[in-house]
């Protein structure tokens, strides 16, 4: 007979507050998990650990990272964090799988990544799926960060699922925003959105050792050269274009000091200070479209007129604009 295990017993606001504050990892996944629910309760819990919690926030350094699929990124946070952690820093990893469009799930949920790291006691390593979500991030990424702030974490990096149009959304978060690339800049650098390219503050060519060095540095001097053209003469910050390969664990210590560098400058300028507080009301425009996306449709009266819409729509007998139309004009009415 199978034992029946009890039930992990819920924890108030206040201890979940606590533990997170004292850096308790266990705690902290749950407070991750808590603020990932759906369930409106657990949502309401959620903004009252968030508010609790917004002083002890804002101190990390936030860097976000994308590359093209098989570049090596978990290899390359693997290392790097590694190397964070023997410089007494604490490091949190928000790693966003990709969710599958049939079932739901996380794609990359049942492979295990960065074990080395996630097993030290100064990491946390927190896999996530999109959950439709656009931009390579989950809906909640920006309370997760929050949170891992508030357990003392130094450095948040925030891994998105590839690149993408829609992976500039993750500039909207951090500090720094990291573009991992393969050596042989040629096919890759047409495929790379003009967009991308604007919001990355480095450019790094991983996989850089043996038969690819010389192919990486000329992907480097074409990198640069296409950097130069985006960006002004006049700019306060021209992205640097470094090689490193993360497997040797070569390169990663230069990478770092240009986010140092490009920090010291931000908080030199003041343009540090203003990009917090952009992120902050990207933070409020987000929440704002997310929560009257789901009181829309959360409506019965447009649930059911949806149905029948949405049959229209498909055999053409409406328009897709009249219709949406009809739908709100509906929500507005049904609204207390």
């Amino acid at each position: 007979m199978t034992p029946v295990l009890p039930r992990r017993r819920q924890l108030s606001t206040e201890q979940l507050a606590n533990g997170v504050l004292t850096g308790d990892r266990a705690i902290l996944g749950r407070a991750v998990t808590l603020v990932e629910s759906s369930n409106r309760a657990h949502q309401q819990q959620a903004q009252q650990l968030i508010q609790q919690l917004l002083p002890h926030s804002g101190g990390s350094i936030r860097i976000g990272l994308s590359g093209v699929p098989g570049v090596g990124k978990s290899t390359f946070i693997e290392n790097f964090g590694s190397n964070l952690i023997k410089l007494q820093k604490k490091v949190a990893v928000l790693a966003v799988d990709p969710t599958s469009e049939r079932t739901g799930g996380s794609i990359l949920g049942d492979k295990t990544r960065m074990q080395s790291l996630s097993v030290q006691p100064d990491a946390f390593v927190r896999p996530s799926p999109t959950s439709g979500t656009l931009g390579g991030v989950n809906r909640v990424t920006r309370e997760t960060i929050l949170l891992c702030e508030a357990a003392g974490f130094d450095v948040v990096i925030v891994e998105t699922v590839g690149v993408g149009q829609s992976e500039t959304t993750v500039a909207t978060m951090v500090d720094f925003f990291l573009l991992l690339m393969l050596p042989g800049a040629g096919d890759d650098l047409q495929g790379i959105k003009r967009g991308l390219m604007e919001v990355a503050d480095m450019i790094v060519i991983n996989k850089s050792d043996g038969d690819n060095r010389h192919r990486a540095q000329a992907a480097k001097n074409d990198y640069t050269h296409a950097i130069r053209t985006l960006f002004p003469a006049s700019s306060n910050w021209l992205p640097p274009v470094l090689t490193c390969s993360a497997i040797n664990n070569e390169g990663l210590d230069d990478v770092w000091q240009q986010v140092l560098r490009h920090r010291q400058i931000c908080c030199d300028n003041g343009s540090f200070t203003s990009h917090r507080q952009q992120q902050s009301m990207d933070w409020l425009n987000s929440t704002l479209r997310h929560r009257l996306l789901s009181d829309f449709h959360a409506d019965e009266s447009v649930r059911r007129k949806l149905v029948e819409l949405r049959q229209q729509v498909s055999s053409g007998q409406i328009s897709p604009v009249a219709a949406s139309d009809l739908l709100i004009d509906l929500y507005h009415r049904s609204a207390p």
